[in-house]
């Protein structure tokens, strides 16, 4: 398991390209028969995924300190990929393309299997400290909270998928969904905010290869960019705005964490501000 520090917005302001990448940025997702996961030290989120070929177990790793990895922990999963199987605790729970699932502390065997070994699936999840336990659910698309937003006039029209949320399947302090653009469509978040009383990471992908991500992150008299492609995934500290703008339409997974998981808690940010 990957560790990334927190970091200083005072410090960040001064990063170069290279450092800021190195910081913030998530590499090496979704690769075939591999388990990826980065610990991040800002409210403890983990982010990370599994693309099975053969089963592949969960384990704790002796970074958490812990008899199993969701121990004191919950978690959120959304399968990209084709379709794809994760036990927990013995239950199989199948998850076609945009499925998600929550698993709630105390689960202690967590195994990831693909349909089919040969296009195997793509499921992304984000993990945080949990203090009570809530029940494993999954989560269809389909039956997923939409809110349609944005105009084809602000090149923002898109449409938000709500999993893990306080009217939903709750959770300890996980907050999980997903955002599909419409083609045409490039910009999220913007306006932009931040949120102080919490976290977010997101995942970019349902991009062409060529395409390029270019998300905004700093204070919003800060800010700064790193360049993204398909099916990469950046942390953004409570301080900083996070918001982007593509070559093409894209979906990406945000996942929060921290104090508050009201969503429409943020911090607005007037386009007049913005340095």
């Amino acid at each position: 398991m990957e560790i990334r520090n927190a970091a200083n917005p005072r410090d960040v302001k001064n990063y170069d390209t290279s450092r800021l990448r190195e910081e913030f940025l998530i590499q090496g997702l979704l690769v075939p028969g591999e388990i990826k996961l980065v610990y991040s030290q800002v409210d403890r989120m983990i982010a990370g995924s599994v693309c099975p070929i053969d089963p592949i177990v969960l384990e704790a790793g002796k970074e958490l300190r812990a008899e199993y990895f969701l121990e004191r922990r919950e978690m959120g999963v959304i399968n990209i990929g084709p379709k794809g199987v994760v036990t927990v605790d013995g239950t199989v729970y199948e998850l076609d393309t945009r499925d998600g699932l929550y698993i709630g502390m105390g689960a202690k065997d967590v195994i990831f299997s693909s349909e089919d070994p040969k296009n195997p699936a793509k499921f992304y999840l984000n993990s945080t400290p949990a203090h009570c336990a809530y029940p494993t659910e999954k989560i269809e698309i389909s039956k997923a909270e939409p809110a349609k937003m944005g105009s084809q006039a602000e090149s923002n029209q898109r449409t938000i998928y709500k999993y893990i949320h306080p009217q939903g399947v709750k959770s300890c302090q996980l907050v999980m969904g997903m955002t599909i653009l419409e083609p045409g469509s490039v910009w999220n978040s913007m306006p932009c905010h931040t949120h102080d009383r919490r976290m977010e990471v997101y995942l970019y992908f349902n991009m062409p290869e060529d395409a390029v991500m270019f998300h905004f992150m700093g204070e919003p008299n800060e800010t700064r960019h790193i360049v993204m492609r398909n099916e990469e995934a950046v942390i953004s500290p409570s301080w900083s705005i996070h918001t982007g703008c593509a070559t093409s339409n894209y979906t990406f997974i945000w996942g929060m964490a921290g104090e508050n998981q009201v969503f429409s808690d943020m911090d607005p940010v007037l386009m007049k501000e913005i340095r």
